[in-house]
């Protein structure tokens, strides 16, 4: 399989009253055709704005996205970028022009880049409600007089109405109930299966990202910290940021007795961070070199990588 994305070195800094903010800090990785890349994390880790970075909704300080084989950073035909890349967003709510109806918001990408008209619209819209579930009668709703599923799948028929090759989903499930979760999580499969779509979903429940997800990369303060497999990952997590996240997931079964390991100490602040791990200060595992050098990712074992100066002491891995 070839990579559809390569995203080489990016960065994403802001400026604030008190210095820059490392929001996304040298970044690599890519995402082959047809595969699903779960990216997880804290909350204000940098998710959400790496996948804006991506997609150019933000524009980087600095790397490069190479989509495709071709850099898209510094171009300048963004109708091409959206032709192919969409985003999914958290809220679905929040997300959708409360003015326009269903069938406005769905045939507002097609009208843009004019690729239908006339009674092919119609056509187009009704064969895209259906593709996600929704009732045609929903057409000329407005957003306020539909639940939260429904919203989010006017969402994701609007993402897919370009028929993009690559669809960043921002935590699409998160604002949903448990049985709307599954229904749109098995949705977002069945369109990957049946036309082949690439999918980076960020969230934070890691249940969700078993079940959805080729790769996995998880994300602390801005950077990354391991890369691997789903499968190697859930079987094999190296880096204590990742045992930590880990620990947290509940596990059905009341008779169940596992250790948690409990993050202690004060998070190191995003803005003009000082060379070192960004983790140290809440590592269990810290050394002098923790809080000197920033680790870089190496790999490890086959196709699992990790950031980390201590990851072969800790897990007891040699050479």
């Amino acid at each position: 399989m070839t990579n559809l994305l390569e995203v080489q070195n990016l960065k994403k800094y802001f400026s604030t009253p008190q210095g820059i903010l490392h929001a996304v800090d040298d970044i690599s990785f890519s995402i082959e055709q047809g595969r699903t890349l779960g990216v997880v994390g804290e909350s204000g880790c940098g998710k959400s704005t790496l996948g804006r970075v991506i997609i150019r909704l933000l524009e980087p300080t600095g790397g490069k996205v190479v989509f495709g084989g071709e850099e898209i950073t510094k171009k300048t035909d963004e109708k091409t970028i959206r032709h192919n890349m969409q985003m999914i967003f958290q809220d679905p709510f929040a997300s959708l022009n409360p003015r326009m109806t269903v069938r406005e918001t769905i045939l507002e990408p097609l009208i843009i880049h004019k690729i239908c008209a006339g009674n092919e619209l119609e056509d187009r819209l009704e064969r895209l409600m259906n593709t996600v579930g929704l009732a045609s009668r929903f057409a000329d709703s407005y957003p306020h007089e539909l639940d939260g599923g429904r919203r989010q799948r006017i969402g994701i028929a609007r993402a897919l109405a370009l028929n993009p090759k690559f669809i960043v989903c921002d935590e699409p499930v998160s604002a949903l109930d448990v049985s709307i979760q599954a229904q749109i999580l098995n949705l977002m499969q069945d369109l990957q299966d049946e036309n082949g779509y690439t999918y980076m979903f960020i969230t934070h429940d890691l249940s969700v990202v078993k079940h959805i997800s080729h790769d996995v990369m998880v994300m602390y303060l801005g950077m990354m910290v391991e890369l691997s497999e789903t499968e190697e990952l859930f079987c094999r997590t190296l880096h204590p940021y990742t045992k930590a996240l880990f620990t947290a997931i509940p596990v059905p079964d009341i008779h169940c007795v596992r250790e948690k390991i409990i993050i202690k100490g004060e998070i190191t602040s995003p803005v003009d961070p000082r060379p070192g791990c960004r983790f140290a200060v809440r590592c269990p595992y810290v050394q002098e070199q923790c809080q000197i050098k920033t680790p870089i990712l190496e790999e490890i074992l086959p196709g699992h990588f990790v950031a980390c100066h201590l990851v072969r002491e800790i897990n007891n891995i040699s050479e």
